[in-house]
């Protein structure tokens, strides 16, 4: 397919990399993580992002991460695997990989830490871009913790310079820069809004997906919010999105990504723990998260 035909819709789950009690990556987890997520009906896979802890794995795992899920995936839904790293060569190299492996598509994270202005962030994103021709890539911009902001005047003169940059995952919380971005490619450009408190209003205003930290846990929501948009029920999708809003504050809205692996165990999909220098959260705090849940109708329970 010609990377400028590639569309998306629906969500994608930003997968969490499960571990094992060494520490290291879990490869079964990681299947049986698949297979509940495509059995739940999720449009697509996103691994290696922020929620998968990408910045806390070597690049050899997350190569292999993006193996596993590919592989298990078969075809039967899309995988936009997170190839960004801090350093340009890192990311060429990640993305060369995505690509070599059959990969979807790459969503690719800013650079972070450094701040090389907008002359170093189009410079980046046109290499990268460049180095997989034949790929679908998608921009992905969360500044609150790369600390560099993907502007839509920024994110233009990238698509100008990149015939397969063809979307974007937008986790700025700013439905404005969303919205203004919509036009590129003549309409067709893919956004989607990793921020889950506004996936609604973001296919509202012509988003076509979302990408969600929290449909780890919950994908049900997710699933039922998109297809009652998708079928005129605003009723129904505003309820699925109020259910959300409580899976956010009750799970900080993966700000301890701890709380989405200890939920998933709860479910019956042990992922093991987070990896330091995160810290896991005490019992106490995830059994007060399962009863908060339980009171607002979101039961938790082994998935059957």
């Amino acid at each position: 397919m010609n990377p400028s035909e590639f569309q998306i819709r629906g969500v994608i789950t930003a997968l969490v990399t499960p571990f094992d009690d060494q520490g290291r990556v879990d490869e079964h987890a990681l299947q049986r993580l698949v297979e509940y997520q495509i059995r739940a009906g999720v449009h697509g896979l996103n691994p290696c992002g922020t929620t998968g802890e990408h910045a806390l794995l070597t690049l050899e795992e997350r190569m292999r991460v993006a193996e596993v899920v590919v592989r298990t995936a078969r075809r039967r839904v899309p995988v936009f695997v997170q190839t960004g790293a801090a350093s340009t060569e890192m990311t060429i190299a990640l993305t060369r990989h995505a690509q070599e492996i059959g990969a979807d598509a790459a969503t690719v994270v800013t650079p972070f830490y450094y701040h090389p202005g907008d002359d170093g962030m189009i410079e980046h994103y046109v290499r990268v871009a460049h180095s997989v021709p034949g790929l679908p890539v998608f921009l992905y911009n969360i500044p609150q913790m790369t600390g560099n902001n993907l502007s839509p005047a920024l994110v233009a003169a990238i698509v100008e310079r990149c015939p397969n940059v063809v979307g974007m995952k937008d986790s700025s919380g700013n439905l404005q820069q969303v919205i203004d971005s919509l036009p590129l490619r003549g309409g067709r450009f893919n956004i989607a809004m990793g921020s889950d408190g506004l996936v609604l209003s973001a296919l509202a205003a012509g988003a076509p997906a979302s990408v969600s930290g929290n449909a780890n846990v919950f994908p049900e929501l997710f699933v039922e919010l998109f297809q009652s948009f998708w079928r005129g029920d605003l009723p129904a999708a505003q309820s699925a999105q109020a259910r959300i809003q409580h899976v956010r504050r009750i799970l900080k809205d993966g700000g301890d990504l701890s709380l989405f692996k200890a939920i998933l165990a709860r479910r019956g999909l042990p992922v093991g723990g987070v990896r330091a220098p995160l810290l896991n959260a005490p019992r106490e705090l995830v059994d007060g998260c399962i009863r908060e849940l339980n009171s607002v109708g979101l039961e938790v329970k082994a998935i059957s």
